[in-house]
């Protein structure tokens, strides 16, 4: 029996897991996979190919158009004989008109229609016969779209056709092997045309020519490219129409911001090592770029000073412009406060804090999504709840990954001011003075209340109709003015002190994380405890 048993718990244990409801864990598990971020970079000309130009055509004149057989023209005599007519041209390449006879219009420029059939019925009616000619309506050709495109073929279209357009028939070309720069039609099996889309996205120039049954268009494999990021407005892997491309070529091609001021260039050499350099905005016409290298474009100025925004209760100007290693002791004697300023209670907003409080939200986050999508279950019931339970808790991060984080200092010593030195971008909040408390959070009737000085917490939460049923007791916030928070546990046998409420404060009352894991519900705590700080909001679950 002894050596049964191992062999037993493995057995058990393998019919626990196997318990767990697979196909809503794969649901659940597709539906984070939508909050994953996206890689946005792309090929530069990708966008072109959406479907829109195969939707329309134009029906325009063409004076190069060669006739074709199965084309109709329309041919109209007036003054001595009247005669108005459609002929198709036939399998000879001809067209009947009666007392004249045939006429040959096969390969007839459709510029010369015209003065062809006039010369023909000249032969019969010498005087006072006017004659014009007109196509109705052109013959499809057939061009062959081949090479680096998504769906080689022979497709139909007319001869007054773009280029463009029988590209997009064929579903566009393809990103990770076609060239953009280096198209050829061939006519006869000779090149005919050179086409460089980049002249039609950047500059809209397109040449516009008549194509031929038996054309082929021909789609060439990428050469060289360079993949681009930072300050551009299109960051894009851009690709070099020969080996002579500089920093100067690729910043236009990118579009580079006028804060770009310097380009960091990655190059994977053939001897396996990654070279990285830097070069400044004067050395970009001089810098050769090679195939497959990343460049990054990048401010890099030196700062001697500041800005600084003041919002709130004041007087004085809401933007300020201050030497860099200014402390906010030396901003607060510039603030013009009025009557209405809460001076004591004075709040700094920082870019950098808001996303290291994001960062901390989003990695407890992450550690509870994997608990919801991996924790066993040991028979089918269970299996069922715990379903639900993390499909609950999958809608619990998917908002609370959309809360945005203050970035807030608390000051906490206002005599310490000077140990404060000011970032770019800094955000001071002078909150005016008020007489208002604010419960929310799980209580029955939230709300804004008159401060009292008699009154202590637990008298605003009666205030506020007093906890509800999903109210965690252990776990009421005070968030007072100057963003101090402090912990309140109400619960029967709790010792901790009341906190004295004062003007301007918000009591957060959080709700109760009930799961049936004490690892996930500790998370959820966690999390509902840290969004509450750093956003200043409860969150229901």
């Amino acid at each position: 029996m002894k050596k049964i048993a191992p062999y037993l718990l493995l057995a058990f244990a393998l019919s626990a897991i196997a318990s767990v409801d697979v196909s809503s864990i794969a649901s659940a598990e597709k539906n984070v996979s939508t909050l994953a971020p996206q890689d946005t970079r792309g090929v530069f000309g990708s966008h072109l190919f959406s479907g829109n130009f195969t939707k329309t055509t134009q029906h325009m004149y063409n004076p190069d158009y060669r006739l074709a057989i199965g084309d109709v023209v329309t041919v109209k005599m007036w003054g001595a004989f009247d005669y108005e007519v459609p002929h198709t041209i036939d399998s000879q390449g001809n067209i009947f008109i009666p007392r004249v006879g045939t006429v040959k219009l096969l390969g007839v420029r459709n510029g010369d229609l015209v003065s062809t059939i006039s010369t023909s019925i000249k032969q019969v009616y010498r005087n006072n016969v006017y004659v014009y000619a007109d196509m109705g309506a052109y013959q499809n050709v057939s061009v062959f779209v081949t090479g680096s495109v998504n769906k080689p073929g022979l497709y139909l279209g007319l001869s007054s056709d773009s280029l463009v357009q029988y590209l997009d028939k064929a579903s566009g070309i393809n990103t990770q092997s076609g060239s953009y720069r280096r198209i050829t039609v061939l006519r006869d099996n000779k090149p005919f045309k050179k086409v460089d889309l980049y002249d039609f996205i950047l500059d809209g120039q397109m040449e516009m020519f008549a194509f031929r049954t038996g054309d082929v268009i021909l789609v060439e494999s990428v050469g060289g490219y360079v993949r681009v990021s930072g300050e551009v407005l299109r960051p894009y892997r851009f690709e070099s129409k020969d080996t002579h491309l500089t920093l100067a070529n690729l910043a236009v091609l990118a579009g580079t911001k006028p804060t770009a001021t310097n380009a960091i260039v990655k190059s994977y050499g053939t001897n396996n090592k990654l070279s990285i350099k830097s070069y400044p905005l004067k050395a970009f016409d001089k810098v050769m770029l090679n195939s497959g290298d990343d460049v990054m474009f990048m401010p890099d100025h030196s700062v001697s000073m500041v800005q600084v925004n003041i919002e709130g209760e004041h007087d004085g100007l809401h933007t300020l412009i201050v030497p860099k290693g200014t402390s906010l002791a030396k901003v607060n004697e510039m603030i013009r406060f009025n009557p209405q300023s809460n001076s004591n209670a004075i709040q700094v907003y920082r870019k950098s804090v808001a996303e290291m409080q994001k960062k901390l939200i989003d990695a407890q986050l992450r550690e509870l999504e994997t608990l919801a999508l991996t924790t066993p279950s040991i028979s089918p019931q269970e299996a069922s709840m715990r379903s639900k339970e993390a499909e609950s808790i999958l809608q619990f991060i998917e908002r609370a990954r959309k809360i945005e984080p203050k970035g807030q200092i608390v000051i906490t010593d206002m005599s310490a001011l000077d140990k404060i030195v000011l970032q770019e971008g800094d955000i001071i909040n002078i909150p005016a003075k008020n007489n208002i408390v604010v419960v929310q959070g799980e209580v029955t009737m939230p709300g804004a209340f008159t401060y009292e000085n008699q009154k202590n917490i637990d008298d605003y939460i009666a205030m506020a109709g007093d906890l509800s049923e999903r109210a965690n007791e252990e776990r009421i916030l005070v968030i007072r003015a100057n963003g101090k928070a402090e912990k309140y546990d109400n619960s029967f046998f709790a010792l901790s002190a009341k906190p004295g409420i004062e003007e301007g404060d918000a009591i957060l009352v959080l709700p109760k994380a009930e799961g049936k894991s004490l690892q996930v519900t500790s998370v959820v705590t966690q999390i509902l405890y840290q969004i509450a700080i750093a956003a200043k909001v409860v969150l229901d679950l």
